[in-house]
């Protein structure tokens, strides 16, 4: 039976948990992922954590923080004068706001804290810092073309 392994193309379904069982992705209801393995195109324990499975398999796969999204760095939260931001711009703790920069780029922050004054700012991804737990079923392998 043939392994998966960097340069194939895979085809799963997912459930990612946080520690406290919280589902916070899936496909179920949904197309799977597809990607190959090895191109960057999951986080990198997710792609580790393929490695080596057969067709039809399921696996437990833990991804520490480092092998996700990071880990939470402080220098990406910014407390700002409310002032300093629309006056019709509706702050809610948890919501997802779009930045432009100076030089026209664009980025996410999520509101993080509220107070009459200011608005705390988080460009950290949502899942930074945070172990992550898949449920992981291989569901199709397509081996690397030689070349």
């Amino acid at each position: 039976m043939y392994c998966a392994a960097e340069g194939d193309t895979v085809k799963v379904n997912y459930t990612g948990t946080l520690a406290d069982g919280t589902v916070f992705d899936s496909t179920e209801g949904r197309t799977p992922l597809h990607f190959i393995i090895g191109r960057q195109e999951v986080i990198a324990g997710f792609d580790r954590g393929v490695i080596g499975m057969v067709m039809g398999e399921k696996k437990t796969v833990v991804i520490p923080s480092d092998l996700g999204y990071g880990q939470k760095e402080e220098n990406l939260i910014e407390e700002v004068d409310r002032k300093d931001l629309p006056e019709d711009l509706e702050l809610k703790v948890g919501a997802q706001l779009e930045v432009t920069r100076q030089d026209g780029s664009k980025f996410l922050v999520m509101v993080a804290g509220v107070t009459d004054d200011t608005a705390t700012l988080d460009a950290n991804h949502p899942l930074a810092g945070r172990d992550l737990t898949f449920e992981v079923e291989m569901l199709e392998i397509t081996k690397k073309e030689a070349k």
